[in-house]
C-alpha cells in the first residue's frame, strides 16, 4: 500500500491551489486542522473505519461535527475524501497544507526544546540568528524538558540541532568508541 504522505500529497496540492486562488490560506487552514482534529478523535476515527457505515454517512457525520466551521468547498472536500476511502488522510492533507502554506508565506516554524525556560532576550537573539540563516520569518516556539541535562534542542523544519549536553556526551561516546 502506498505511503500515507504519498495519497495526501495531491489533495494538499489541489486545496492549496484553491485556497492559494481564492486569497484564502488562513481559512483554508482552520477548516483542515478542524478536519484533521476530528477525524483524528478516537471515537470520529472509529466511526471513520467502520466497515458497516456508508462512506457517504461517513462524510455527513463529519461534516456535521465540523458544522459551520466548514465552508461548502470543504464540504464537498469531504464528500469526495469519503467516495475514494480517504478520509484517514486528513490529519497528513492538513499537515503538508501547512507546509506548503509556510513556503508560500515564508515563514519557518521553529522548536526550541530546552532545560531550562528560555528569556525573552534568548528567544529574541534564537528568532534572529534563525531568521538571518533561513532568511525566513520565525515562528518560534519553546518547551522545557526537564530529561536534558543542559543545552536546547532546536527543530526547524526538517533540520534538527542537537546543542543538548545529551547530545553531546552521546557524540563523544560515540568518536570514543570509534577509535
Amino acid at each position: 500500500m502506498a505511503e500515507t504522505s504519498t495519497l495526501a500529497r495531491p489533495y494538499a496540492n489541489a486545496l492549496f491551489d484553491i485556497a492559494k486562488d481564492e486569497r484564502d490560506l488562513e481559512r483554508w487552514s482552520r477548516m483542515l486542522a478542524n478536519l484533521g482534529a476530528a477525524s483524528g478523535h478516537p471515537k470520529v476515527k472509529l466511526l471513520l473505519e467502520a466497515p458497516d457505515v456508508g462512506n457517504e454517512q461517513k462524510a455527513f457525520r463529519l461534516i456535521e461535527i465540523c458544522g459551520d466551521e466548514l465552508n461548502d468547498r470543504a464540504k464537498k472536500f469531504v464528500q469526495v475524501l469519503a467516495r475514494n476511502r480517504r478520509l484517514a488522510l486528513l490529519v497528513e492533507i492538513s499537515q503538508q497544507f501547512e507546509a506548503l502554506r509556510a513556503l508560500e508565506e515564508q515563514n519557518l516554524d521553529v522548536e526550541i526544546v530546552s532545560a531550562y525556560p528560555l528569556s525573552d532576550a534568548e528567544s529574541a537573539h534564537l528568532a534572529s540568528v534563525l531568521r538571518d540563516k533561513y532568511e525566513k520569518e520565525i515562528t518560534l516556539t519553546s518547551r522545557v524538558d526537564p530529561d536534558l541535562l543542559g543545552g536546547a534542542i532546536i527543530r526547524a523544519g526538517d533540520t534538527v540541532i542537537d546543542g543538548s549536553v545529551r547530545g553531546k556526551l552521546d557524540k563523544l561516546g560515540e568518536s570514543l568508541l570509534k577509535n
